[in-house]
This record gives C-alpha cells, sequence and structure tokens, in this order.
C-alpha cells in the first residue's frame, strides 16, 4: 500500500522524513545508469546515513529503498548477475604498489613541459593503478566516489605528474546555496549538473610553476564533453572543498575558481544527531554565463532524466 503523501517513513531508528523520500524518488529516476550497489551507497552518502565509524548503512539504505519499490514510490535499477558497470569499487586497505614509486624529480617551467592532458581512466588497471596513486601520495587518501563520477591522469609526454577525480556534488551547501540562488526544490532536481572536484593531486615529485591551475583550466574547458559523452548530459558548475590545514587553495584562485566562503563542519543537520568535521574552504567554477539561470530553473534534461 502506498504511503500517504508527505507521511514520514522509519527504518531501524533512522526517521526519513518527506523531503528525503521525495530526494530519494528523484535521484532513482535521474540516476538510473547507476546499479542498486551504488545508488544505495550514494544516497547513504548524501542522506549522511552513516555508522559512528562514518560507514555507509548500506543494508538499512537497501532495505528502505525495496520498502520503497514496493510501495510504488520509486523504481529500483535491475539486479545485475555481474557488475559490468565501471563504477568504483569500496575502498580497502591499499598495499604501496612499486608501480606508484617516486621517479626523477621533474624541475622545470611549465613552458618547458610538453602538452599538458587529462587522460580519462576507464580501464580496470588505469582505475586501480590510480586509486594506488592517491591512496600513496594524498593526505585525504582513497575513498570510493558516489553518483556519477570520472578519474584522470595528468600527462605530459611521458611523464605521469597528478590525478584528478569528479564526482557527485554536496548535498547542501549555505554559501554555494545562497550564492547560485536555487530554492530548495530547485537544488534537489538540479544538483547532478554541479559536479564536486573531490580529489586533486600534483605528484610531490612534480616541481612546476602553474602546473596545478593550468590543469583546472582544461578541465573546465573539457569536462562538458567528457560528462556528456559518459553521462549523457553537461555540467553547469564544478566545486571544490579545500582544508585550510593543508592549503590554501592558491590553485583555484588563480583558476578563476570563486572562494565562495566555508562549510559549517557540522554536515547535515538532523533532530538530536551531530556530525563534527573541520570547515573547509568552498571554490566553485561556472561552466556557462547562464549556469545561475539554467540552476534555478526546469528546463535541465539529460539522459538522467525520465
Amino acid at each position: 500500500m502506498r504511503h500517504p503523501q508527505n507521511a514520514t517513513w522509519w527504518q531501524g531508528d533512522r526517521e526519513i522524513v518527506a523531503e528525503e523520500v521525495a530526494y530519494i524518488r528523484a535521484f532513482a529516476q535521474r540516476f538510473r545508469g547507476l546499479s542498486r550497489k551504488e545508488l544505495t551507497y550514494t544516497l547513504c552518502e548524501h542522506l549522511e546515513w552513516l555508522t559512528p565509524a562514518g560507514q555507509p548503512k548500506y543494508t538499512a539504505c537497501a532495505k528502505l529503498l525495496a520498502r520503497l519499490e514496493e510501495a510504488g514510490e520509486l523504481r529500483l535499477p535491475m539486479l545485475r548477475q555481474h557488475n559490468s558497470h565501471p563504477g568504483p569499487r569500496p575502498s580497502a586497505p591499499r598495499r604501496a604498489s612499486a608501480r606508484t614509486d617516486p621517479p626523477a624529480p621533474l624541475a622545470r617551467s611549465l613552458s618547458e613541459l610538453d602538452a599538458v592532458q587529462e587522460l580519462l581512466a576507464s580501464v580496470a588497471e588505469d582505475e586501480n593503478l590510480w586509486n594506488d596513486y592517491v591512496e600513496r601520495y594524498l593526505p585525504l587518501g582513497y575513498k570510493m566516489a558516489f553518483g556519477y563520477w570520472a578519474r584522470y591522469f595528468i600527462e605530459s609526454g611521458a611523464h605521469r605528474v597528478g590525478c584528478i577525480l569528479l564526482s557527485g556534488a554536496a548535498k547542501a551547501l549555505t554559501a554555494r546555496d545562497r550564492w547560485i540562488g536555487w530554492n530548495d526544490r530547485q537544488r534537489l532536481k538540479n544538483l547532478p549538473w554541479v559536479v564536486n572536484n573531490s580529489r586533486y593531486l600534483i605528484f610531490p615529485w612534480v616541481e612546476v610553476a602553474n602546473l596545478a591551475s593550468h590543469v583546472l583550466a582544461q578541465l573546465a574547458r573539457r569536462v562538458g564533453d567528457d560528462w556528456q559523452a559518459r553521462w549523457g548530459y553537461r555540467p553547469l558548475l564544478l566545486e571544490t572543498f579545500v582544508d585550510p590545514a593543508y592549503f590554501q587553495g592558491s590553485c583555484y584562485r588563480a583558476a578563476a575558481w570563486a572562494l565562495l566562503g566555508r562549510t559549517s563542519g557540522e554536515g547535515l543537520v538532523r533532530p538530536g544527531k551531530q556530525y563534527q568535521t573541520s570547515p573547509k574552504l568552498i571554490f566553485a567554477k561556472p561552466l556557462q554565463a547562464d549556469f545561475r539561470t539554467l540552476l534555478c530553473s526546469d528546463r535541465l534534461k539529460g539522459t538522467t532524466e525520465l
């Protein structure tokens, strides 16, 4: 039997309010290319449905999705006999691979480098190597990406100089949402058109002034085509978080990303729940001039839409 509109659902000790049910329904419709497993992990992240250790409550979320489907609230992806989707896998402790050992230092000017390219890691071997580099050399380490995503290697001639990950945007950010000007309904509907630069690494043996901002500028020019080819729609805005304990976002500033403010450090606010982390700087980069008009409209469509 279908729940009344605006009804609250419970799964274990978790209350799922009507706004969240609407978000789950819209997300499942929009991201039909995801497997059930990827959809479930993504929603755990977006809804902050985590264990005290910060791990996704996968089983509880999967049970809720099954109940919502049974009640006619949504349609889940077909179960797959084999996971053929090239999506990310849950993270596990990774050993340093000899393939990621530092080569000789690369110290020269940007003009002396061969052409710099961002190359998609599109086969399992490349994805695993990307994961190894990030786990070994980035303070944040490797973590499973959520939603639609793309891994890139940064290369110059025979030199591999870094890694980038693009993935799903944060569900709600006060500073970003005010800057865009959308309301809650528009945000829930159009959030997929915002993409997060969730990992960015220039390898520590690479010393090339202005390389990081140069790569960001190139990425902003090509990500629309890459996302269209891979996922069937063109994003309108890039966002990222920078931890001021490590960096100040100099390369983002140099690449003309806007500093919007800081995160609260509290995560999504839920009654009786607290989620603390360190505040991060929020940067954003529009990918076309009318991004605000489109993000605040009902006109966005792609293969992610019914």
